[in-house]
């Protein structure tokens, strides 16, 4: 099996709001169809990411966006709608494929999917995989990877973006 090649970052946040700020940038540059796993132990801000991306996909703020962690998926309506999956409390391989999860991962909305580890079989070869480390109260390390000319350029653009930040990103 030939490992893929991606393009990596890191960011280093330092409150929630940092977290949701890179978020929101993420998805102000995702395109329709785009797919995001998330992995990190509980706790670590993938909530947080995930209002920032909602606010970047134009979510309306209406809508209170949680992990559905009792119903596994939340879709909301956006300039680009958002499909977000919690794994979990998934048993199995089998349950997401129940729930025709191939509707949602190839769909016009952007996926994204928590505890991806869980289903990497299934995930599409090339997306966006974040990787969330817990490293203290309220400092978190988020290793962000694209697998594909897409999400590589993605990457690219994060990397652009957290040079220009005044915050206390990377400190």
């Amino acid at each position: 099996m030939v490992k893929r090649e991606g393009k990596s970052t890191i960011v280093r946040t330092l409150c929630p709001e940092e977290t949701t700020q890179l978020g929101e940038f993420i998805g102000g540059v995702l395109k329709p169809g785009s797919i995001i796993g998330l992995s990190g132990e509980l706790g670590t801000g993938k909530t947080h990411l995930i209002k920032g991306l909602a606010r970047g996909l134009g979510v309306d703020e209406r809508y209170y966006v949680t992990s559905p962690s009792f119903t596994i998926i939340n879709e909301y309506p956006g300039r680009i709608p958002l499909n977000h999956f919690d794994l979990y409390r998934l048993e199995g391989m089998e349950q997401l494929e129940e729930l025709g999860y191939e509707e949602y991962f190839y769909s016009e909305a952007v996926t994204v999917i928590e505890w991806a580890e869980k289903v990497l079989p299934l995930l599409p070869e090339n997306r966006l995989m974040v990787e969330i480390t817990y490293l203290g109260e309220n400092r978190r390390k988020f290793k962000i990877t694209g697998l594909g000319h897409v999400y590589r350029h993605i990457v690219g653009k994060i990397d652009r973006w957290k040079s220009d930040r005044t915050l206390s990103f990377d400190q």
